[in-house]
This record gives structure tokens, C-alpha cells and sequence, in this order.
């Protein structure tokens, strides 16, 4: 791995060998989503306790102040909405250099193994690496799953990670599920979990999320179980609490409450 290479990757998994990831890039195939309508200001409260950002060009342009960010993960794939036939038929719709213009840390990618465009997913991926090796740039792979939740099984999600893998990507994005050891023990690059749809309580986020990484995950790609939290800010402290201090389930739940109670009484 040369210099560029590793620096980067070093952007993003922390020292400690686990990183999170804040992604804001769902208004590509959502449009205006709930409580991320201007993501500038629904991103800046929460800088300070992640990683990096997941992000789009368009977005990280006109919203993310370049003098006060934290490293990107750009979304250079989409061409599919809500509204659309199918949200598996992606492209490529931002070029290497691009990236390499918006220095970036990373650029991400779909890709939806088992779909009718999965050869075409695949190939974007393995397409995207042969350029982005080049200028030293890592690839995260998104394994999407579309509007088909009951495809977020141990087998199905080992299967698309190591497939991802083995196409040339440096981190691996993907849900977390029962037996999730499974899943990363069969993937030689870092598994970071996915969020999901917006999980009923927070207790419920850090138990998956504790789950994970006790099970080897290197870390978290969370959005909506963040930012459409009525305290985003406490959410992202517990999980940043779980994900590099070791904290338990109930230290973090602990915490977020009492981050809660606190804001609560300051509006008072």
C-alpha cells in the first residue's frame, strides 16, 4: 500500500482501528429526507464525534464548510430515485477526478448482489478501483440491498462483502445481522455496519451496534439513527462512547440519557 494509500485509509480508521462514519448522502435517490432538508446545519453539531463524512458532490459543495469538515467519503454512484422501477439499476456519476479535485478521503459506490443489475453493480465497482488505485484513493462498497430487506441474512451479506472485497475495495459497508461474525471473518478489508431504516429506541441502536462491534466490526456508516434523533447530538456521543472508549451497552445508554435530560433542561 503506498503513501496516498495509506494516509487516507489512516483518515479514516482511527488509530485505534475503528472509525465512524456519518452518512448524508440519502437525498440522492430520497430527495429533501426528513430533518436532513439543509444538511449544513444538520451536520455541524454532530462534526466534533465522528470520523468522516459520507457525502455528495453536490451536497459537500454547497453545504460543508471546507475550513471546518472532517474527512469525506464521496458518493459517486446513483441515477436512481424512490420513484423510479428499481434503485439496484446505479451508475457511476462522479469522476476520479473530481474526487481527487474535492481531496476526499474516499469515494463509495453501490452494489446490489442477487439484483437483475448485479453484473452491472459489480463491474462499476471493479471499474471505479482499477481508477481510483491509481491516485491512491480507497473505495468503500455499499452491499444495498434496495427495497429488499429480507435479504439482510449472515449468508447473503458475507457473500456480497467478500465479493466486494475481492474486487479491489478497501472498506465494506454493510447491515448488521445475527451471526454478524460471520460476515466480517469472511471479508479480509474492514466491515463497517449500515444503519438501516430508523430504528424504534436508542437503546435498540447501541445494542445492534455493541453486537457488531464486539463481533469485529471496524466501525459504523450511521445516518438516520443519528440526525432524526430528537438529540442527535446525545445519540452520536453514546455511539462514539461504544465504538472507541469500550463502553458498554448501559455506560452508553447511561450517557445518552443524561446528555438528553441535560438539553432538555437548558430549553427550559
Amino acid at each position: 500500500m503506498d503513501w496516498g494509500m495509506q494516509n487516507r485509509m489512516s483518515q479514516l480508521i482511527q488509530p485505534d482501528g475503528h472509525c465512524f462514519f456519518l452518512p448524508i448522502d440519502h437525498g440522492y435517490f430520497q430527495g429533501p429526507t426528513r430533518r436532513l432538508e439543509k444538511p449544513g446545519e444538520t451536520v455541524k453539531p454532530l462534526l466534533p464525534y465522528c470520523d468522516a463524512l459520507f457525502v455528495t458532490r453536490g451536497v459537500l459543495r454547497s453545504c460543508i464548510d471546507p475550513a471546518n469538515s472532517k474527512p469525506i467519503i464521496l458518493r459517486v454512484s446513483g441515477g436512481t430515485s424512490m420513484v423510479g422501477q428499481d434503485l439496484a439499476n446505479e451508475g457511476i456519476t462522479t469522476s476520479v477526478q473530481e474526487a481527487v479535485r474535492l481531496n476526499v478521503a474516499a469515494v463509495g459506490l453501490s452494489i446490489f448482489v442477487g439484483s437483475e443489475y448485479e453484473h452491472d453493480s459489480l463491474l462499476n465497482l471493479a471499474n471505479l478501483v482499477n481508477e481510483c488505485e491509481e491516485y491512491g484513493i480507497p473505495v468503500m462498497a455499499v452491499t444495498a440491498v434496495g427495497t429488499e430487506l429480507k435479504k439482510r441474512k449472515a449468508r447473503y451479506l458475507a457473500l456480497s462483502c467478500r465479493i466486494a472485497a475481492e474486487l479491489g475495495a478497501r472498506v465494506v459497508k454493510t447491515y448488521w445481522c445475527e451471526k454478524f461474525d460471520s460476515v466480517v471473518h469472511g471479508c479480509p478489508v474492514p466491515v463497517v455496519m449500515a444503519g438501516g431504516p430508523k430504528c424504534e429506541t436508542e437503546l435498540e441502536v447501541l445494542e445492534f451496534v455493541n453486537d457488531g462491534m464486539q463481533n469485529g466490526a471496524a466501525g459504523v456508516n450511521l445516518g438516520r439513527n443519528v440526525w432524526q434523533n430528537d438529540h442527535p447530538v446525545a445519540v452520536a456521543r453514546a455511539l462514539r462512547a461504544i465504538i472507541h472508549e469500550n463502553a458498554t451497552v448501559k455506560e452508553a445508554h447511561d450517557l445518552f440519557n443524561s446528555l438528553k435530560s441535560g438539553e432538555q433542561q437548558k430549553r427550559r
